[in-house]
């Protein structure tokens, strides 16, 4: 392995806190993290694209993302098909080699193993992660009906050496294509081959903040306002505006993050009817019918009527923007304009104003996560109000810490992951956290328990953080088997019942602040955090809940037999 490729995975595993399992592993692990952050554009755990050792069926990692989500589960699919009443599904496939050789054989494998990844008759053996993915997959394509079109597969074959365009091989990956096409599961199937100098460029690419370059001819600039150091209004043809919102390849990106409201799907009647004037032959229409879309940037360079715009989010007209992406296709799309406003500003006050006022026009559901809200940008203030070993990092906005390299990114927190971890320490709810956050939000405040609730102090939000945190920690250090990982929220719970003192205060108590404390001074003494952890572990052990069954693991009964366990051995 070369040098630069050691590098890489040096500091790798220092940013997640990894601990090195050999040369070929910590590759597996390098190569995982690049391919699918260039391909998904928001942060993720790396453990979850590993596949384990043994019967893995010729594949090293594994991502599966619907509707722009990385998904973990079938309730997610279920709860996306929910949400958008479509399924637009990407599947990427990796094998990682260290050897400087391109291998035939080992390429031919590659594919056979993906072949019998969707084949209904497998003849490979499977581990417990390909069964899981193998699973979700089949759900997929049971809701196949809701396609927007088949799914695409891309496979990323990746070693130590350097790709020649070498015909023999070539020949085998036409092959290699030609039979997974005959399935007619797929869309379109890319197969890349990536040397050690691809994959270097790749890796640094995921530390660059999100850019794009338009040609803005039909603009004019506004007045000098304090805070903002630029701002444009104007018409952005089309095919200048799909840069913004899509990439190299035309995937979505994740420019939604500031926006208070979620993507409703084309159900929605008015998103129905912007999709009907985009088809329609006077689609030209649309720039005087529609509000347009507000992006905010940490900068713009104009050159003449080029602008690059750096660090830029969609504000509003997430719902305008998702439209006209899902129907880029049309025969009519090009003769549209959008209205555009294109404000530069690095003030987060001016940001949050910005995106509240221009999102005014219905109103503003609970479950619908304002990342800029108030309680948001406060709950990350509050974790920035600790230091040292303490210090963990809240991410309201997808990859905010993506290119500063002091931040290790084991300990960033995203929203999904702040509920996951709220809902299952504080709420007694881990059964319910293999939904997609969004809708887990709307459930909870939908009943009796509530998340994200402004009245409520900050205290609770980061102690289940850093417990999910220090409890990820222990499993990638090998301090708590990682057989548990798929229990750790009911983990979460029961750590925080066998540990409290005094019964749970309300959220918005100034008791909860002292009650967060005492749980913060044990996780904070690792030797004490993982003697709590491991006799939550022998609790899940000891009481009649199954952690390899599916089904325990979601059951409202079963988090009650694990509560009434404790509460009568406590």
């Amino acid at each position: 392995m070369d040098r630069i490729t050691e590098s890489l995975i040096k500091e790798l595993l220092l940013n997640q806190e990894l601990k090195s399992k050999g040369e070929s592993k910590d590759f597996e692990k390098l190569v995982n993290y690049t391919i699918v952050s260039n391909e998904y554009n928001k942060t993720f755990d790396i453990e979850n694209l590993t596949i384990g050792e043994g019967n893995d069926t010729g594949v090293d990692g594994l991502a599966i993302i619907v509707n722009g989500q990385l998904i973990d589960s079938k309730e997610e699919v279920d709860d996306l098909i929910e949400k958008n009443n479509f399924l637009d599904v990407e599947f990427i496939f990796t094998q990682s080699k260290t050897s400087s050789k391109f291998s035939g054989a080992d390429i031919n494998t590659f594919f056979f193993g993906v072949l019998d990844f969707f084949s209904n008759k497998p003849k490979l053996v499977r581990n417990e992660s390909i069964l899981k993915y193998v699973e979700i997959t089949n759900h997929i394509y049971d809701n196949a009906p809701k396609f927007k079109t088949n799914p695409i597969l891309k496979l990323y074959y990746v070693t130590t050496g350097k790709w020649t365009e070498d015909q023999n091989l070539k020949g085998i990956i036409e092959n290699g294509i030609e039979s997974l096409e005959e399935t007619n599961l797929f869309e379109k199937i890319n197969f890349t081959p990536y040397g050690a100098r691809e994959l270097s460029i790749a890796y640094r690419k995921t530390k660059e903040s999100i850019s794009t370059t338009i040609n803005f001819n039909n603009r004019i600039t506004m007045p000098e306002i304090n805070g903002i150091s630029q701002a444009y209004i104007g018409l952005l043809p089309y095919e200048e505006f799909i840069k913004i919102v899509s990439d190299d390849e035309g995937s979505l990106l994740s420019v939604f993050e500031d926006n208070v409201r979620d993507f409703q799907g084309e159900n929605n009647d008015v998103n129905g009817g912007i999709s009907s004037t985009l088809n329609n032959n006077d689609s030209e229409i649309f720039s005087v019918l529609n509000n347009g879309v507000t992006i905010v940037a940490s900068s713009i360079s104009p050159t003449g009527n080029q602008f690059t715009i750096t660090d830029y989010q969609i504000v509003n007209g997430c719902q305008t923007s998702n439209v006209l992406y899902n129907n880029k296709d049309s025969e009519n799309i090009n003769k549209v304009n959008i209205p555009i406003k294109l404000i530069a500003t690095t003030d987060d006050d001016i940001k949050t104003r910005i995106t509240l006022a221009t999102n005014n026009q219905t109103p503003i559901k609970k479950e619908q996560l304002a990342s800029l809200t108030q309680f948001q940008r406060s709950l990350e203030q509050y974790y920035n109000s600790f230091t040292g070993d303490s210090k963990i990092y809240y991410e309201r906005r997808s990859k905010q810490y993506n290119t500063d390299n002091n931040v290790l990114k084991s300990r960033i927190i995203t929203v999904p992951y702040q509920i996951k971890s709220f809902a299952g320490m504080f709420l007694d709810e881990p059964h319910n956290v293999t939904s997609y956050f969004g809708l887990i939000v709307r459930r909870l405040n939908e009943g009796r328990m509530q998340i994200f609730n402004s009245e409520h102090l900050y205290s609770p939000y980061y102690t289940s953080a850093f417990a999910y945190y220090k409890l990820e920690t222990f499993f990638r250090k090998g301090n708590i088997d990682t057989s548990y990982r798929k229990v750790k929220f009911h983990i979460l719970m029961l750590f925080r019942i066998l540990n409290s003192k005094e019964p749970l205060p309300l959220f918005n108590s100034k008791k909860m602040d002292k009650y967060c404390d005492d749980l913060l001074k044990i996780l904070n003494d690792d030797e004490k955090a993982i003697k709590a952890f491991q006799k939550c572990v022998e609790i899940i052990d000891n009481s009649d809940f199954d952690k390899t069954d599916k089904q325990d693991v979601k059951l409202v009964s079963k988090t009650k037999i694990l509560l009434d366990y404790v509460n009568s051995n406590k």
